[in-house]
């Protein structure tokens, strides 16, 4: 019988405890142990303990440059009565003499030297005054004093390093100067990895339309590093049932455990699992109880562990951190990675996952005396930009209904987040990217940006969260930007500091072939509309045209909006808007010249907005806002700004 109908689908979800212990249950394959130099350990798990073979230090060494003496003779010296010892030798580090020291005598030796016979003490040079072939001493000492006795340090026996000891600068230390050149350690696991998908393209070529970049082997790659595993690429392969088995074939003859990127699904064109079907026992699982990640695989061959991951990056990358990476750790012997956890108070409620699991990236943003503040970032799987943006995620158990707005969360914090300097909310801009570098490159400040739309910006600084948020809101009332909203907020209406113009217009395709001249053309049966998100200062530029249009045809607003195709498509950004237009999943939509320029789309202008800058009272003095209205207003950033279409200063 063909394999595609011999296969088992799981149609019951299980949670990661359950995916993982089934892993460790079925995965027989045990770790494997190598010899290597101790220069080439780092990071490396000692696999066996290791004892000196010798003292440390080997011999009772002078720990200060001085004179080697019988600290009885020294007794009762000071300043107003020194003792008088005879020179008899010198001793440098490295070097030995067959002298000794007696009554009424000393011997230089410097720092590392060993102590001559018969010396029980070394007085500082410091403290004494040569003349000729004698000192005269200003202090006593006390037997030991400035001498490191022989195994004082390590003993012979002694053990140095113990079994599961990670091989850093200071053990490295330790083993060399016991006399260790090699090590017995934990040979890193081999972890094949293998990407699926006709639509894939490998980064760096072009990017044929309907075609993505393959993601998952970059960062799969480095994640496995980063988990102490050795990566072996096996490569990248189409939705083709038998060059998949071919390539799981290879992968799990090359490797400790195989990771499969893809093709998890059940659907038509989802083939890994086929495959995985005929491995022996072959499938444990296949989906998880969470999201993003529900269709990930655990399979084994023959006590070898398969993991196949959801195509998408950011559900494989979660997959990865939860099941993948504590598997890694412990094959490879290794502590479990502890990540960095704080509390925070959820900036806005989330409705749960509807029983499933929910790892949910965040902005953290640290708000003062009121704590951090965790901002939900709601994205699909496939969004890799915005979990790059992210600071860390909170999980949504799975019986949860909901997280109100104010509930504290812990925040599970990615690695190499570092705190800003500078935290920018609002409204996305290519502007503020622009001054941010320049702030970068100037003067090493470090921001954290979150698109939180001109509305949202404006509500964190109230709170205290944001230093600058950068805004566009029109008032219908009095056709003013932005003035309005920082009264009503009761913020100072000196927060607000003017930044720059950029042209929102009207984004067409290339000719314009549906003839398109104005908003009103969105009421064409033969138009499709692309809206901007509710809160954004577009939308509200959009809704106050169309308030118009309806005011003079005298239908209700609710009425004229209806009949747009579209009005309902909250697209999250200007580039999204100019995306759906480029690929012609719409006709027209609202957006600024600069990204139609960039799709190479036709424009027609409508208005130039105020794009402004409300800045946190409390932050004013920071130097970090100092330095960022400092850079507003330079030439340099002027210059670099208005070389962006549509954008103008004053």
């Amino acid at each position: 019988m063909p394999a595609e109908k011999e296969r088992k689908i799981f149609h019951k979800l299980v949670s990661i405890e359950e995916a993982i212990d089934t892993l460790e249950r079925e995965a027989t394959a045990t770790s494997c142990t190598e010899k290597v130099a101790v220069t080439e350990a780092g990071g490396r798990v000692l696999a066996r303990s290791v004892f000196s073979g010798i003292d440390l230090p080997p011999f009772d060494r002078v720990e200060m440059d001085g004179y080697a003496v019988i600290s009885e003779d020294l007794e009762g010296a000071k300043d107003q009565s020194p003792v008088k010892l005879k020179i008899v030798g010198e001793v440098r580090a490295g070097e030995n003499t067959g002298r000794g020291v007696k009554k009424g005598e000393c011997i230089e030796v410097g720092t590392g030297a060993p102590v001559p016979r018969g010396g029980d003490a070394v007085v500082m040079v410091e403290y004494t005054e040569r003349s000729g072939s004698f000192i005269r001493a200003y202090r006593p000492t006390t037997p030991g004093e400035n001498v490191a006795s022989a195994g004082s340090d390590i003993q012979v026996g002694e053990m140095i390093l113990r079994e599961g000891a990670i091989i850093g600068t200071r053990e490295a230390g330790i083993l060399s100067a016991a006399g260790v050149a090699k090590i017995e350690v934990v040979k890193k696991p081999v972890v094949g990895i293998i990407s699926t998908g006709d639509e894939l393209v490998d980064p760096g070529n072009r990017l044929p339309p309907g075609k993505i970049f393959d993601a998952n082997s970059s960062f799969l790659m480095l994640a496995v590093e980063e988990a102490g595993g050795e990566t072996r690429y096996i490569g990248r392969t189409g939705d083709d049932y038998l060059k998949v088995k071919e390539a799981i074939a290879k992968g799990v003859a090359q490797s400790d455990l195989l990771i499969i990127s893809g093709g998890t699904s059940a659907g038509a064109g989802d083939l890994v699992y086929r495959v995985l079907g005929e491995c022996r026992p072959g499938i444990l699982v296949h989906g998880l109880n969470v999201k993003p990640g529900k269709p990930t695989i655990v399979a084994v061959h023959d006590g070898k562990p398969i993991l196949g991951l959801p195509g998408y990056p950011v559900s494989a990358l979660m997959i990865f951190d939860q099941v993948v990476r504590p598997y890694l750790e412990r094959r490879g012997r290794r502590p479990a990675s502890t990540k960095e956890a704080l509390r925070a108070k959820l900036a806005e409620r989330v409705n749960a996952a509807k029983g499933k699991r929910w790892f949910l990236p965040v902005h953290v943003i640290s708000s003062g005396k009121e704590g951090n503040a965790a901002y939900p970032i709601i994205s699909s799987s496939g969004a890799i930009g915005t979990l790059a943006k992210s600071d860390g995620y909170i999980i949504v158990p799975e019986d949860a209904e909901f997280l109100d707005a104010g509930e504290e969360v812990e925040v599970h914090i990615f690695a190499g987040r570092v705190e800003p300097d500078l935290v920018v909310m609002g409204s996305h801009c290519p502007g503020v990217d622009i001054l941010l570098d320049i702030l970068f490159r100037k003067y090493g400040i470090r921001s954290k940006t979150a698109n939180v739309g001109s509305m949202g910006g404006l509500k964190s600084v109230a709170r205290g969260e944001a230093d600058i948020a950068g805004m566009h809101l029109l008032d219908e009332r009095t056709m003013e930007y932005n003035f309005p909203y920082i009264k009503r907020e009761g913020l100072p209406v000196g927060s607000l500091v003017k930044g720059y113009k950029r042209l929102q217009g009207i984004m067409v395709s290339k000719g314009n072939p549906k003839k398109v001249r104005g908003l009103e053309d969105a009421l064409r049966n033969d138009i499709v509309f692309v809206n901007r998100n509710r809160g954004s200062g577009t939308r509200m530029l959009v809704d106050n045209y169309l308030a118009g249009m309806a005011k003079k045809s005298g239908e209700a607003p609710e009425k004229l909006v209806g009949r747009i195709k579209g009005y309902n498509w909250e697209a999250k950004t200007h580039s999204a808007v100019g995306a759906a237009i480029h690929q012609t999943r719409a006709d027209m939509g609202v957006g600024v010249k600069s990204v139609a320029a960039n799709y190479g789309l036709d424009f027609i202008p409508m208005e130039y907005e105020e794009y402004d800058f409300l800045v946190n009272p409390a932050s004013r003095e920071k130097p970090a806002v100092k330095r960022f209205l400092e850079c507003l207003g330079s030439q340099e950033f002027r210059d670099s700004l208005e070389k962006l279409p549509g954008y103008k200063v004053g």
